[in-house]
């Protein structure tokens, strides 16, 4: 059985997320709807950006295009409808925005090239997705944006693909530690503790950014409206009976390194997801190692990684120790080799 099929038992939504531009998302994404394809699957397909154009419109750089089958849903802007390189029937105008125009909701009437994009929010993607299963589509995949993690929210999509390879360090063990490093956090602990979760489910209605709850499960706004910058504020405020600093905004090394490390003792810092950390993989480890605790309100499920062991430098990993050095480093998550092997693993 094939991968796609495997998923589509498990997931409606699925968004496929690059480390870094040239990690092989998009080749991971024609991979899955060639595959969908065989497999007699129909899916829909939107996108956080603007996918399938044959030029990077940042590097000018060449870029793989989108190749949709015949009935696939697809999500095109109003003026990318006539780039397409086939014939697209509307069956819908939303009024979800894009830059280039309001989202129409298509059917591909013959296999061809398109351009795809969608709403940048994550709550009307949310709402495009659920319009795109209403035509009975067996799965919806997303094609993540570079430099747009928050398509990975668990709000978004049922799960990610993670695309990662050789684009993101010369150094093999570099790649294989920043790639750990994603996953892990996409699978941080979620917060157990119902009082604490019900103060915050109480207050978050109103809007803020920053709380610290203290052992009776009373609720300290604090009075600012961004978490950066606000490290020696937190240090100063958090107390002997502080039990959690939640921060609904980034975490940063910047806002962890105004809190002294004997606070990380005795407090957990809670976050609404995992997108929200924005800390390298060697500070990372270095915080755990004094303490440092993290859970969230809701966390990330990794359905599949992908691997592209070639860069656009001019480098590349032999294809089967990439994939293998991903696979050891990852406990139970199936990883695939897009540019070597479709879906199959090596033998």
């Amino acid at each position: 059985m094939g991968l796609i099929k495997q998923l589509k038992t498990k997931y409606r939504t699925l968004a496929i997320v690059g480390m870094a531009k040239n990690a092989g998302k998009t080749t991971a994404l024609n991979s899955l709807l060639e595959e969908a394809f065989d497999e007699g699957l129909t899916l829909a397909v939107t996108s956080t950006g603007r996918d399938g154009e044959s030029t990077d419109v940042v590097s000018g750089g060449d870029k793989p295009k989108v190749y949709l089958f015949t009935d696939t849903i697809v999500s095109v802007p109003e003026k990318l409808y006539d780039l397409a390189e086939t014939g697209l029937e509307i069956l819908q105008r939303t009024e979800y925005r894009t830059a280039v125009g309001n989202v129409l909701i298509c059917r591909v009437a013959d296999s061809g090239y398109v351009q795809i994009a969608g709403p940048g929010s994550v709550r009307e993607h949310q709402k495009l997705c659920e319009d795109m299963l209403d035509y009975g589509v067996d799965m919806v995949l997303i094609d993540g944006a570079i430099d747009r993690k928050s398509i990975a929210a668990p709000e978004t999509s049922d799960a990610i693909i993670l695309a990662t390879g050789a684009v993101i360090s010369r150094s093999l063990k570099v790649v294989v530690e920043e790639t750990v490093h994603i996953v892990s956090l996409y699978q941080s602990p979620t917060l157990e503790d119902e009082e604490a979760i019900a103060a915050l489910a109480k207050e978050r209605r109103e809007g803020f950014c920053l709380a610290l709850i203290d052992d009776e499960n009373q609720l300290d706004v604090m009075p600012v409206r961004t978490s950066l910058g606000a490290g020696a504020l937190l240090d100063e405020a958090i107390g002997e009976h502080t039990k959690y600093v939640y921060i609904d905004g980034a975490l940063t090394e910047s806002v962890i390194a105004g809190i002294h490390p004997k606070k990380f003792q005795t407090t957990t810092f809670v976050l609404p997801d995992p997108t929200r950390i924005f800390i390298g993989a060697t500070k990372w480890q270095q915080l755990l190692k004094k303490g440092f605790r993290i859970r969230v309100l809701r966390n990330i499920k990794v359905a599949a990684v992908t691997v592209n062991p070639f860069s656009p430098s001019g480098y590349a990993f032999d294809p089967a120790g990439l994939k293998q050095s991903i696979e050891e480093a990852l406990d139970g998550i199936p990883v695939f080799d897009v540019r070597m092997g479709g879906f199959e693993s090596y033998e």
